[in-house]
């Protein structure tokens, strides 16, 4: 892959740089110094993937994000130092268009910070290739305290996201207070190590109480539960939910596909599956097996997605009863499940 660094510290982009440089598979292409450079170089040179800083002069990381989203969409890895004391603006960049994040490596430091970049490098170019190519990136359209849980489950609410995810899920659930007896479950793309800051973030967005996933855990009505493992989230007969490994070559983890194929084998009161902005095709042929076991499915329009690749394969297959702007998922999932605004 062609790679683009963002990071005005010469130490920590020389620390990216030696990184990118030490396998043969990918390269530098350019390094920016400031957030507005990075949005510059990616229109006159458009990488595969930008390793972008959050905290960078002129555009910080998350205007840097969504400009170059706008503008000239790739790729982008939010590299930064210690992530998890930043968990509010990485979620914004993540909401903003940005794929991931992790720490930066130092020069003089443990070896382990370069292996996990290069791991997570090669993780986006999986999904890059999956996903068509950077090409394929189209710039995107410019656009009360929580009940109790219900004894008895009869209602689930299934949501896949990937790119631009969190900020999406966010403003789904913040206008929408689910019905007694009805389930929540969102599977995000998201590093297993980030997921918990994901579900506490949540959790501070929305009236509703959010719990992230444990293996063995059982559906919960009234919470919203989120996947947290690598692994795929699988839900069996016993409503109970764990993590399967497999499939291991499959690029999209936690799968969205994986979930909402087993909640259209094992879920037998109503369903919804909701897929929203996201890099790729995961998920939607688990949305088109949901709508063929008679569940209701939406997947989220254009206009409104960070990147419109996961709601677009759902549409060519036809899984989508209904494709909808963001602002009016919330108050469809209202209308159908009988939940409050």
């Amino acid at each position: 892959m062609k790679i683009g660094i963002a990071n005005d510290v010469p130490m920590a982009a020389e620390a990216l740089r030696r990184v990118v440089a030490s396998t043969q598979e990918h390269q530098v292409l350019w390094i920016a110094r400031t957030g507005q450079e990075a949005v510059d170089k990616c229109n006159e040179q458009r990488p595969d993937l930008v390793l972008m800083d959050l905290n960078m002069p002129e555009l910080d990381g998350v205007e840097a994000t969504r400009r170059i989203m706008d503008e000239a969409p790739c790729a982008i890895l939010i590299v930064t130092g210690r992530p998890q004391d930043s968990v509010n603006q990485v979620f914004r960049a993540l909401g903003a268009g940005a794929l991931d994040v992790t720490a930066t490596p130092m020069l003089q430091g443990k070896a382990d910070g370069a292996t996990e970049l290069l791991h997570k490098i090669r993780t986006m170019d999986k999904l890059i290739r999956h996903s068509g190519g950077t090409q394929s990136l189209q710039p995107r359209a410019k656009v009360p305290p929580p009940q109790p849980p219900a004894p008895k489950l009869d209602k689930l609410i299934a949501i896949g996201a990937s790119t631009g995810g969190p900020v999406a899920v966010a403003k789904i659930l913040a206008g929408w207070q689910p019905p007694p007896g009805c389930a929540v479950v969102v599977v995000q793309h998201i590093d297993a190590n980030f997921a918990g800051h994901f579900a506490r973030w949540l959790g501070e967005q929305i009236p509703l109480p959010v719990r992230a996933i444990e293996h063995g855990d059982m559906l919960e009505a009234g919470v919203v539960l989120v996947a947290k493992s690598n692994d795929h989230l699988v839900l069996d007969e016993k409503l109970q939910l764990s993590y399967d490994p497999n499939p291991k070559d499959y690029a999209y983890r936690p799968s969205v596909d994986v979930f909402f194929q087993c909640v259209a084998r094992v879920w037998d009161g109503d369903a919804v599956g909701v897929l929203l902005t996201g890099m790729g095709r995961d998920g939607a042929e688990g949305l088109l097996a949901m709508r063929r076991a008679g569940k209701h499915t939406i997947a989220q329009d254009q206009a409104s997605s960070a990147v419109y690749g996961m709601p677009r394969a759902a549409a060519e297959l036809d899984a989508a009863q209904f494709i909808l702007p963001l602002e009016k998922i919330g108050p469809y999932l209202r209308n159908i499940t009988g939940g409050r605004s």
